[in-house]
């Protein structure tokens, strides 16, 4: 009995020691979110809310039949695409900040299907190519400049986000618009549409898509030697680069699966979301904005991990849908603002073990970036002074 015992409590205890407070990976992220109800529920309390009727709201809302597990699902399926994004850099070392705009050229490119037939079945993968294929692009220069020129990724990333979201606006506006709506882009074919799952909603097949890439970046990272490769180059470069790793190529690696994850976000959006199947480029990209950075947030409290990221996105998809029924639930519903702090003070407690336990690769990140900053600025301070 005691020798069963053995390996059921070292499977119980694998990656304690990686926690802020000792205790399973998935016990802190529960207590943490137990933090950030009862945090979210003193708010409410507070300017007059009643915090138990709201949270009913939210989970009847997000959970309560399958018309409302169908939009929760919708708008957890392009979350795990972009936390997918973030998390294989940061398991490389590296802070890909990048993901929203290499999901504005994965959703332009996914467009681009509207300009042409194909059969059923064939124009969906097509358009899937195109979206993966840009986005991979975008993501390389980063990469690149990275390797060649040391150029920080969370700088550059951050730069090309605007680059893709401006270039994007502009084949929204001038290229790919509809002519017969010049607030949106071409409509994507039926042809190239996922096919909806549960009619009535949003809820397409698109999400088993994300799902498949999870799968795959997972048993990439952790059952391949190219997945060993980047992990080891994340936990120790100078290790790493001793044990015959090139740190270059785990770089190059680790961004181009973050732009397809990334590209594929966008594709989803365009092309599995009723019913526009469109982006709106006279809107800014209502659609569109912000997930890519929400994405960062979903693989915070997903730990990093593609199972967790699963899980994380299903939890954010819910206080997505949720949150619109607390603003509308009973006779004293919530308002949008007060719902808007308190899922950022339920987000933010589950992500500070991960922000804790990143804390390291981030001052370095820091600590580098300063030092880059100050040799660039050496020579012209020099030439002022004279």
């Amino acid at each position: 009995m005691s020798e069963q015992a053995g390996p059921t409590q070292s499977r119980l205890l694998r990656g304690v020691h990686r926690t802020v407070t000792g205790l399973h990976p998935a016990l802190e992220s529960m207590l943490a979110a137990l933090i950030g109800l009862l945090v979210g529920a003193a708010l409410m309390y507070m300017w007059g809310f009643n915090p138990w009727k709201a949270y009913w709201a939210l989970l009847r809302g997000a959970y309560g039949g399958s018309y409302e597990w169908a939009s929760t699902l919708a708008r957890a399926t392009p979350l795990i695409l972009t936390a997918l994004t973030f998390s294989v850099c940061v398991r490389a070392g590296m802070f890909n900040i990048g993901a929203e705009g290499q999901m504005f050229m994965g959703a332009m490119a996914a467009i681009c299907v509207a300009l042409f037939k194909m059969p059923p079945g064939i124009h969906l993968i097509v358009g899937l190519l195109f979206a993966l294929i840009a986005g991979a692009a975008w993501s390389i220069v980063p990469a690149v400049l990275k390797i060649t020129r040391g150029v920080s990724e969370v700088i550059s990333t951050i730069m090309f986000n605007w680059i893709a979201r401006w270039l994007a606006l502009y084949i929204a506006i001038f290229i790919l618009v509809d002519p017969s709506r010049a607030e949106k882009t071409l409509t994507i074919p039926v042809s190239a549409r996922f096919p909806i799952l549960v009619r009535g909603t949003d809820f397409s097949y698109s999400f088993f898509l994300a799902i498949f890439a999870a799968l795959v970046l997972y048993f990439v990272l952790w059952h391949t030697t190219m997945g060993y490769e980047v992990r080891a180059a994340g936990l120790n470069p100078t290790a790493a680069r001793y044990g015959g790793i090139r740190n270059k190529r785990t770089m190059i690696v680790s961004f181009l699966l973050g732009g397809i994850t990334a590209g594929l976000a966008g594709a989803t959006v365009v092309m599995g979301m009723p019913p526009s199947y469109a982006a709106f480029g006279g809107g800014a990209f209502p659609e569109l904005t912000n997930i890519g950075f929400d994405g960062m947030a979903v693989a915070m409290v997903g730990r990093n991990h593609p199972i967790g990221i699963i899980v994380a996105s299903v939890l954010f998809g819910g206080l997505n849908a949720g949150g619109r029924v607390m603003q509308f639930y009973g006779s004293n519903p919530v308002p949008l603002e007060m719902v808007r702090i308190v899922m950022g003070a339920i987000v933010l407690a589950m992500s500070i073990p991960e922000l804790i336990r990143l804390v390291p690769a981030i001052k370095s990140q820091g600590e580098r970036l300063i030092a880059t900053l100050r040799r660039h600025g050496r020579p012209a301070s020099k030439e002022g002074s004279a």
